[in-house]
């Protein structure tokens, strides 16, 4: 019996060695600028957009999801995220690089420029993964999500659900970077050529054109979904990062001005001028036309 016991003891005081351990933590990162420059709440970032403009951003958060990893046969492997309930939980991560301070008041002080990925022994050598949050997970109750799918402010509606890309920034004194010209987030926009000055700009990426029986009930289809397919076959997990520039979005964006009777800047909607070659900028499609080129969002450093 006492061997029996010493045994047992050897065994659950072992070190944990299977294929999932600590020792086979992934921590992909990931930096935020605007047109080079780091990202931060508050400071002042000139030259953006079509007609160079200085901006002040306000907010930047976005979910990434659905992370694979080229292993050294070639092939894609998902591996399970850390599930810490704060920023990742499932096959979410949110990232956020707003710390809640100056122009960002409406954030949090925490932030988040990390995925973490729990993976077996191998030899990686590349990353894909999509911006957005999965159709299921995009559509399902709000109220009862759990971090990081229960931050209100990047939430829409059951119906389109959240917004997988939240940047906002003010171009002139406005203090909570909107634009305030009575623009509304409407479905169906007036697709007039006429621009109105603009005192703010906000990108927010999200589903489109989903079928529910109203905003507040779950949505079976979305006709654009919206989501950006990241990938870079060639990725060094000790050295590299992934950086995030939105200048690089904006760049043939004014943002200075906005198309009456649509949403202030680009809420994804259809018929908004102003999301035209920030969609394209995007790789995604808009209006029924095919991006020209990959998504300019991310590059590797």
């Amino acid at each position: 019996m006492k061997y029996i016991i010493l045994v047992l003891t050897f065994i659950l005081t072992m070190p944990i060695t299977d294929s999932f351990a600590d020792e086979n933590l992934i921590q992909i990162r990931f930096e935020a600028e605007i047109n080079g420059n780091p990202f931060k709440c508050g400071k002042k970032y000139d030259a953006v957009g079509k007609t160079k403009t200085e901006i002040t951003p306000t907010d930047l958060r976005l979910y990434i999801s659905e992370i694979e990893l080229l292993n050294s046969k070639g092939e894609w492997i998902k591996s399970p995220l850390v599930q810490d309930n704060i920023w990742q939980n499932s096959d979410v991560v949110m990232l956020d690089f707003e710390d809640g301070t100056g122009p960002c008041k409406n954030g949090s002080s925490g932030t988040n420029k990390i995925a973490k990925i729990k993976s077996s022994n191998d030899q990686y050598k590349g990353i894909r993964f999509l911006i957005g949050v999965p159709f299921t997970a995009n559509h399902a109750n709000p109220t009862i999500a759990d971090a990081p799918l229960s931050t209100t402010a990047l939430f829409w509606n059951w119906q389109n659900g959240y917004r997988f890309i939240k940047f906002d920034a003010r171009t002139s004194t406005n203090d909570n970077g909107h634009q305030s010209n009575g623009s509304s987030l409407n479905t169906s926009h007036s697709s007039g050529m006429h621009h109105s000055s603009a005192v703010g700009f906000s990108l927010h990426l999200g589903s489109t054109e989903c079928a529910s029986n109203s905003s507040t009930t779950a949505a079976k289809s979305c006709k654009n979904s919206n989501r950006i397919k990241v990938e870079f076959s060639s990725f060094n997990f000790d050295k590299n990062t992934l950086v995030i520039d939105i200048g690089k979005v904006l760049k043939n964006t004014d943002v200075t001005t906005n198309t009456p009777h649509t949403s202030p800047g680009c809420m994804s909607f259809s018929n908004d001028p102003d999301c035209v070659e920030v969609m394209n900028a995007l790789g995604l499609p808009y209006q029924g036309k095919a991006t020209t080129g990959k998504q300019q969002l991310i590059s590797i450093r």
